[in-house]
This record gives structure tokens, C-alpha cells and sequence, in this order.
């Protein structure tokens, strides 16, 4: 009986990732490539977006183990069509100009979110999450005052721009933070609790013991199990609870 139940969501998953497909969209006469999966019509749609590397196979994996679970997960791409940099200069160059642009960051994310929906058609709850990079961003979308039940960070930056707050920030946020993160620090954790706690903005944070930046990449060299494992779990009970 295991045996068949195994292969059945073999099949099942293997139908998934095939209905899974890259789709272009225009942003200011820019070609970009996201990649939509959806278990169904109109299902809770995840805007998923990615790290500095842009849209790679990491995102497309999780992509992919979300519409298995029920949802519709749109992987956006903030670079452009074809642009994903290897070389460290070149993802500090392409997450550099959109830092500095912010204006721009936001076009580029409505147009996804925008792109999404029109796959997907009516929602009942529309989810933000990222990683690293993206986590950043989708904090971005939650100063932006982005129509969004909730906002999902792994191992985000978590800075705010001068200028910027979460007065507009209408949905609640998730931030998941390794306390052994080097890049991202736990006085940066602090800081956005307290801006959060300041704006009355719904959310908690969650920090694991030991993980490091990057803690949920598959197969890197920061890849921390324990931590990947709860706050994947902690992502659904989110999910299921919005």
C-alpha cells in the first residue's frame, strides 16, 4: 500500500512541475520570465521571489513543492529576461540598481504581482515571500502597502530605507533569521522588531539557533537543515492560517 501511495505522488507531482511554465511580461519596454504552477484555478496565489542570483532551478524547486501542497506560486523575476548572474560582481551590480532605485524595485514587483494574478484569476488570499534578496523586496511591498494578507522572509535583508516605514503595510509579516547570519545581523533583526512593534504592524519573527545566511539553499555550503525544516513548516501553518 505505501509503495502505490508513494508512486501515486510521484505522478502527481511529476503532472505538477509539467503544467509549470515560464511566462514573459513587459516592465518599461524590458522583457522579464517568471515561472507559474498552479494546482488549480484561482487557488491562494504566492508570489515566490528570488535570491541575487535571479530566478533559478532553487526557485522553480520551491515553486513547485508549494503547487503540490495546494497553491498557485508565481516565481517573479526582477532582472530581466535571461539575466541570471553567476559571478558575485555581476548579482551585486543587478540587486545594487534596484536598491538604489527603489521606485523601479516596485514597478518590476507590481507587474509580477499583476502578471500573477492574471494567470491565476480571483484568489481568496494573495502571500509575498522571499529569499535573501527577495526577502527584501517583499519587505519592500509591505512599506509599499501592497495588497497582500501576509509577507514571507527567509534569511532577508531586513534595513529600511531611509525615508521609508510600514505606516501603509496592511497584511502581517513573517520574517524566518539564522542568528548565525554574518551578512544580515541580529541587531538588524532588532531594529525591524522594533520599527514593526512601533507601526503596530502584525508579524513575528522567529530566529534560529546556528543557521547562517542562506540557511535554506539545497546543496550550499550554509545549508542548515534543522533550521530549513521548521521554518518551511512555520511558512505553512502561516500559509493555512491567513
Amino acid at each position: 500500500m505505501n509503495k502505490i501511495i508513494g508512486i501515486m505522488l510521484i505522478t502527481v507531482s511529476m503532472m505538477i512541475q509539467a503544467s509549470g511554465k515560464f511566462q514573459d511580461y513587459q516592465v518599461g519596454g524590458t522583457s522579464y520570465e517568471g515561472y507559474y504552477v498552479s494546482a488549480k484555478a484561482s487557488a491562494p496565489l504566492i508570489i515566490l521571489v528570488h535570491d541575487w542570483d535571479g530566478l533559478t532551478d532553487y526557485e522553480v524547486k520551491r515553486a513547485n513543492m508549494l503547487a503540490e501542497l495546494g497553491y498557485s506560486v508565481f516565481a517573479a523575476d526582477l532582472f530581466g529576461k535571461g539575466v541570471r548572474p553567476t559571478k558575485v560582481s555581476d548579482k551585486k551590480q543587478h540587486t545594487g540598481e534596484l536598491y538604489k532605485d527603489r521606485a523601479k524595485m516596485r514597478s518590476i514587483l507590481s507587474a509580477a504581482v499583476d502578471k500573477a494574478k492574471a494567470l491565476n484569476g480571483e484568489a481568496a488570499k494573495t502571500i509575498a515571500m522571499g529569499y535573501c534578496f527577495g526577502g527584501a523586496t517583499v519587505l519592500e511591498m509591505a512599506r509599499a502597502g501592497m495588497a497582500m494578507q501576509g509577507f514571507v522572509t527567509f534569511h532577508g535583508g531586513l534595513s529600511t530605507p531611509e525615508g521609508q516605514d510600514y505606516r501603509q503595510t496592511n497584511g502581517k509579516i513573517l520574517v524566518m533569521h539564522g542568528t548565525a547570519d554574518s551578512a544580515i545581523t541580529m541587531e538588524d533583526f532588532a531594529a525591524l522588531a522594533k520599527e514593526l512593534e512601533a507601526a503596530r504592524v502584525d508579524h513575528e519573527m522567529i530566529s534560529y539557533g546556528g543557521a547562517p545566511h542562506a540557511f535554506t539553499v539545497f546543496g550550499g555550503e550554509r545549508y542548515h537543515e534543522q533550521a530549513d525544516k521548521l521554518s518551511w513548516q512555520r511558512l505553512l501553518s502561516f500559509l493555512d492560517a491567513l
